[in-house]
């Protein structure tokens, strides 16, 4: 689908697919975060008399002179460090949760948008991409939004540790903000070549998707034209692109962490060099300000990694706003008294919109219990004009009568939204044909269920099944043929009892006797159900009452059976 220009990303907008009450445990996660920052940092400073046992400690020029043994000093550091073990612990529950939350809200945000988008505006969409939002994408955002959350532990624990240093001996902090501003230049070193990497990851990826689509079908194709080492190839070049971003994004990741441990070794001997030659420093604050500040080294490496991943969110955090911003369908009034179709639809014509503006039909009429032929070259519009007919895409102009009532194309979209639509690509995505078919009818019985496949001519093939109703739709060893799934999703349209059904070649796979047999069951158990039938048979018209055929000038010519059968 056509890009739109990107707009950067801010770390906040990352914030913006939770809710009230994700938020509020976000802030429950900030406040234990803080709470544990600070009771690390008493136990810290808590190890100076344990260090200097019997001495008077000077903390931020006041004198504390630390009573008791070292049994009990040592009691009240264990209990600290317990604390602060309990509410780190307690913190990282809150982020899992918030974490396992945030992916969730993001599947299902996008998942919804896409059943609600318009058709127009995924035109030209791949179904790859569309599975790679749906999938991995998120996962790589999720990541992204929990080195958020760590970089606030390391942030409010550097926030603590650094104001406490500086409390406890000023001259000795004095070094830390260009610590920071070093640390803050490390952190963004090959920030633009990171962001292109993850970039290219996240396509490198998607193409991947689209070349693992449909593998058994596809490698028959690949076979009959022994074109396997092209395949390998051509693999085995998206594997070496996504190995070496991969390997790439890790040495950066490297290079960006011995910076910063560079840093802070340099930083911890440049405090010792400035507390042996600045006067007033005691032993005891020179010994806190170290324990405190060495508790942010184990921050150091994760800082780094954490910040990279949030890069690496940035351009999938892009691609799942983008399908966000799908325009959403327009939604067909609905009466409270539900669709009714008394008689026969009169539709006195319906031009389709560009790029098939020329397509322009008259007087096709639509009445219950019939079956209407659509036929046409390929590619002359006759799945768009079947789009309109479903009610799933405004045409440029639409005119009709329902009895002597004219009607507009929502309400005309009222009255067909009891409908079934089934293509020549779509292929059952249920786990077991029981499944199947209970997604269309969730009420149906059993009785129902083999009725509409004894209808289909799939009964026999499921009695002869060991697992009957509940035979995979996955499994190699029971997995049905092109013309059975045909078959199965012709059962759902039984079981839909529809008032308008629209089969766009859905029954292809099946041979002409077949097809036959089939559409003719179809129209004898829907006697209230409008058929429309998009077929190249010409055999179709044999039992068609009605026949709409395109010519390669997109003239459209509407004849009835008598005409067909002549």
């Amino acid at each position: 689908m056509e890009h739109p220009p990107r707009s950067p990303v801010s770390m906040f907008a990352f914030l913006q697919p939770m809710q009230g009450a994700d938020l509020a445990e976000m802030a429950a996660y900030v406040a234990i975060s803080l709470g544990g920052a600070l009771v690390g940092s008493a136990a810290a400073v808590w190890l100076v008399p344990l260090v200097q046992p019997g001495h008077a400690v000077v903390l931020g020029g006041r004198t504390f002179d630390v009573h008791g043994s070292i049994d009990l000093h040592a009691a009240i550091f264990t209990a600290l460090t317990a604390v602060f073990a309990l509410l780190r612990w307690q913190a990282a529950r809150l982020a899992a949760r918030l974490a396992s939350r945030y992916g969730m809200r993001l599947r299902r945000a996008v998942h919804a948008r896409l059943i609600g988008a318009s058709l127009p505006s995924l035109a030209d969409a791949t179904s790859a991409e569309i599975a790679q939002v749906l999938t991995y994408n998120i996962e790589i955002i999720t990541q992204g939004f929990t080195a958020l959350l760590q970089l606030l532990v390391a942030g409010m624990t550097a926030f603590v540790s650094l104001g406490l240093a500086f409390w406890i001996s000023p001259p000795l902090a004095l070094g830390a903000p260009l610590l920071a501003v070093l640390a803050l230049a490390a952190s963004r070193i090959n920030g633009r070549e990171q962001s292109k990497i993850s970039r290219a990851y996240v396509a490198d990826l998607t193409r991947l998707f689209w070349l693992s689509e449909d593998f058994p079908r596809r490698l028959r194709h690949v076979r009959s034209f022994e074109r396997e080492e092209a395949e390998k190839a051509s693999y085995n070049d998206i594997s070496a692109k996504l190995s070496e971003g991969y390997r790439h994004q890790l040495r950066l990741i490297a290079s960006g962490r011995l910076v910063l441990e560079l840093l802070a070794a340099a930083g911890m001997g440049a405090l010792f060099v400035l507390a042996y030659r600045l006067h007033g420093v005691d032993q005891a604050s020179l010994i806190a300000v170290c324990l405190l500040l060495g508790r942010l080294l184990p921050y150091l490496a994760s800082t780094r990694q954490s910040l990279q991943q949030l890069h690496s969110a940035v351009p999938a955090f892009e691609l799942w706003q983008r399908y966000m911003r799908l325009p959403v369908a327009r939604q067909a009034r609905v009466s409270p008294q539900g669709p009714q179709i008394a008689g026969t639809l009169h539709i006195d014509r319906v031009q389709l919109a560009p790029p098939l503006a020329a397509l322009d039909i008259c007087n096709l009429s639509l009445t219950p219990g019939t079956l209407t032929l659509i036929s046409g070259d390929s590619g002359i519009g006759k799945t768009s004009l079947a789009d309109v007919l479903t009610g799933l895409i405004r045409p440029r102009v639409f005119t009709a009568r329902a009895g002597r009532r004219t009607i507009d194309f929502d309400d005309y979209r009222q009255l067909v939204r009891n409908g079934a639509y089934v293509s020549q690509t779509v292929r059952p995505w249920q786990h077991s044909v029981r499944e199947c078919l209970l997604w269309a009818a969730p009420d149906a019985s059993d009785e129902m269920l083999h009725r509409a496949l004894a209808d289909v001519g799939l009964e026999k093939r499921l009695t002869g099944s060991q697992r009957g109703l509940d035979t995979t739709l996955s499994s190699s060893s029971s997995r049905l043929s092109g013309g059975e799934l045909q078959r199965l999703l012709l059962a759902q349209v039984i079981l839909r009892q529809p008032l308008l059904a629209l089969l766009d070649e859905a029954t292809n796979a099946l041979d002409v006797a077949s097809e036959m047999a089939v559409l003719s069951a179809l129209k004898r158990r829907l006697p209230h159900t409008i058929m429309l039938v998009v077929s190249h048979r010409n055999s179709v018209a044999t039992i068609a009452d009605q026949c709409l055929t395109i010519g390669a000038d997109f003239r459209a010519t509407v004849y009835t059976a008598a005409r067909a059968h002549a």
